[in-house]
């Protein structure tokens, strides 16, 4: 039982922060399933554990945070078509190409990316709508595609998913309001992590009976974060995005020194 409703209290903080900040919660879930039992004397989990329980996070915040930025007309249909399909198609084409490239140099390069878009993160962004509404969004196609199957490829090579990169790079690079670059982010990612779900489910790697606690109190927490992530200044969201994707650059430079 005390597992349960630790594992319940942590899909509440996560799905809140995937609602909130547009990113699947996965950077955050993971290391939070691995270092904290062992506080509260439970059983250690089983990174296959881990990993299977994170995508069943990942998996139901991204459906949730999606459907409540959809409503508030935060997610651009077309932003997600290009740049959803382009990181999927990126992503399998580096997870097969990665046994060929040596997957210490990729996370530096990768380390480096996620640090570097920390740092776009505080740039500060001239004239920003704080009600942009993506019905009317024009963006450029090629940077889109360019940024998802950049992305896509490096993450598939190390075997990161890379989707919280996405979101500075839309900022910066394809130009897109922070609002609309969370939401169309969440349903963006929806695409690869179901492909991860559903490669997990069926080859026995979910434990469904700890899976059913996230079930219940995810959806629910994304939604609040989704409706909270609407009246925060766009700065202040900006702001927080660059402290989490800094603590998965962090992550990652911990695992390449490791």
């Amino acid at each position: 039982m005390e597992m349960f409703l630790l594992v319940a209290g942590l899909g509440a903080v996560t799905g809140f922060l995937s609602g909130l900040l547009g990113i699947g919660g996965g950077i955050v879930m993971a290391p939070l399933l691995l270092y904290l039992p062992p506080l509260f004397h439970l059983e250690p989990l089983t990174m296959r554990v881990v990993a299977g329980l994170t995508i069943v996070q990942g998996l139901v915040a991204c459906i949730a945070g999606a459907l409540t930025h959809r409503r508030f007309k935060f997610v651009s249909d077309r932003l997600v078509i290009y740049m959803g399909s382009s990181i999927f198609v990126a992503a399998l084409i580096g997870g097969a190409a990665a046994k060929f490239v040596p997957n210490e140099v990729l996370l530096v390069v990768f380390g480096g990316l996620a640090m570097a878009a920390a740092v776009l993160m505080f740039v500060p962004v001239t004239r920003e709508s704080e009600q942009p509404d993506a019905q009317y969004l024009s963006f450029s196609r090629s940077r889109a595609v360019a940024s998802a199957s950049g992305v896509g490829l490096l993450g598939g090579l190390v075997g990161q998913g890379g989707s919280f990169i996405l979101i500075p790079l839309m900022t910066s690079f394809v130009r897109i309001p922070t609002r609309i670059a969370i939401g169309s982010n969440l349903a963006i990612v929806l695409l690869s992590t179901a492909a991860g779900f559903l490669g997990k489910a069926f080859t026995g790697q979910i434990n469904w009976l700890l899976a059913v606690p996230l079930v219940l109190t995810v959806p629910v927490a994304a939604h609040l974060g989704g409706r909270v992530s609407r009246k925060v200044p766009v700065v202040v969201l900006r702001r927080a995005l660059a402290v989490v994707i800094a603590i998965a650059a962090v992550r990652i430079w911990v695992s390449v020194i490791g």
